[in-house]
């Protein structure tokens, strides 16, 4: 079930992520954990074979229910706990009690559930990947596609000059490839085995620790570090301040679409739309207005996984739950701002008669820039500005019906109306080509 609430779950959720985060699937991931502890000692000489095979047999059948465990992990304070007695119980049950001693051999709870949730997380980031490989995909052809359709763009919220669509998206897109390259690096500090025993030290598991590691680590597909995480959460953290640079950048894009659709603007349509209960002339963006509150939810958790790393001694509950509570929900939001971000990242498109609408409205104004340094290669640039402050007077003042008619008054010599025409003024319109990262 989504971590959000479960009437807006379909908005602010997402359920591919929740099921991968769900409470069986971390059950099914600590089993996973104890079979391949239990090869690898075997392998070793640690444990029987035999034992490694009946307690791998066990485990890959046992699927006790969350609810049966819960009092006891409550009393215990982490989930593994009475998940290993159950396995225990189980392998007692059919294999005989001396078999079962040999589950768990010379682990700890907290190796277990870190392993675990590895696990988990491999499968968590290969959800987040594909999902902006082919937004970053779609935001590439959009960008290619209205490279050359001229828009205003605007900065502290008032109109600037122009630029053009394709230039926009590339800006979103560009948040996006990056993160993609962030991940790559990001994997291998944080898909690591937790293997070290009670206190770190290794002491219980004996000799070949090393190489029982190094067992489980390559049939688990994760990387065996050289010492224990229990207590050193940066790469948690690092992954919290990942998934917020994910869903910010795409708070950013909802933003700009929310703003961009606005009633009074209406230049970029993109999703469906909400209706409203009473006023039938309205359709709501509410994609867009989501993907900003999922960014600022995100934006306010960093500092809860931040404060997870202060993480006293050896191992230290106390923070061990914030990240528990915390961490799950960050990558349901992610997971669900991707989503919502390729719906509407699919339905893109310009409205050209609303931006042709604004250019007119703006006479011209917003390309008083451009005319400046124009001016500048014939006269002294202080000169060409009060030019250029002259002809915005002129044109506010209803003398001149655009910023090309007064400069051509002012200013004879050049086609004002051709170096002006925003269709021909250089833009930052690249496409951001380059490979995608993977």
């Amino acid at each position: 079930m989504s971590r959000a609430a479960p009437l807006m779950g379909a908005l602010y959720g997402d359920a591919g992520m929740a099921a991968l985060l769900s409470e069986p699937a971390a059950l099914a991931a600590m089993l996973r954990v104890e079979s391949a502890l239990a090869r690898a000692q075997a392998a070793v000489g640690d444990i029987p074979a035999a034992a490694a095979d009946a307690i791998a047999a066990t485990a890959g059948t046992l699927t006790p229910a969350p609810a049966d465990l819960a009092a006891r992990a409550a009393t215990a304070g982490i989930a593994a706990q009475p998940l290993i007695g159950a396995l225990k119980a189980a392998v007692a049950a059919e294999h005989g009690a001396e078999t079962a001693g040999f589950v768990h051999y010379g682990a700890t709870s907290q190796d277990i559930t870190d392993s675990a949730l590895a696990l988990q997380l491999a499968e968590a980031l290969a959800l987040l990947h594909g999902r902006l490989v082919s937004l970053d995909a779609t935001l590439a052809a959009r960008a290619e596609a209205y490279a050359g359709q001229p828009i205003p763009a605007r900065t502290r919220h008032q109109i600037a000059a122009p630029t053009t669509l394709g230039a926009k998206i590339a800006v979103w897109r560009g948040i996006q490839s990056r993160n993609l390259t962030r991940l790559g690096e990001l994997r291998p500090r944080l898909l690591l085995l937790s293997l070290h025993g009670a206190a770190g030290t290794s002491a219980a598991l004996g000799p070949h620790a090393d190489r029982v590691r190094a067992a489980m680590a390559a049939e688990l597909g994760l990387t065996a570090p050289p010492g224990p995480w229990h207590a050193a959460r940066d790469g948690m953290a690092e992954l919290a301040g990942w998934l917020a640079l994910v869903t910010g950048g795409l708070g950013k894009m909802g933003l700009d679409l929310v703003q961009l659709g606005q009633s009074e603007i209406a230049e970029v349509t993109a999703g469906a739309g909400g209706g409203s209960s009473t006023m039938p002339q309205k359709s709501n963006p509410v994609a867009a207005e989501a993907l900003v509150a999922l960014a600022r939810l995100n934006a306010g958790d960093v500092a809860g996984m931040q404060h997870a790393m202060i993480h006293a001694q050896e191992r230290d509950g106390t923070v061990l739950g914030l990240e528990w509570a915390i961490l799950p929900a960050m990558l349901e939001r992610t997971a669900a701002s991707l989503r919502l971000a390729q719906e509407l990242a699919d339905t893109l498109a310009p409205a050209p008669d609303r931006i042709a609408a604004t250019f007119a409205a703006d006479r011209g104004r917003m390309t008083a820039e451009a005319a400046g340094f124009l001016l500048a290669r014939r006269m002294p640039r202080a000169q060409a500005l009060v030019t250029v402050a002259e002809a915005l007077r002129l044109v506010a003042a209803d003398d001149a019906p655009t910023l090309a008619d007064a400069l051509s008054r002012l200013a004879p010599g050049t086609d004002w109306h051709g170096a002006l025409d925003p269709a021909t003024l250089p833009h930052n319109d690249k496409t951001q080509r380059e490979e995608t990262p993977t």
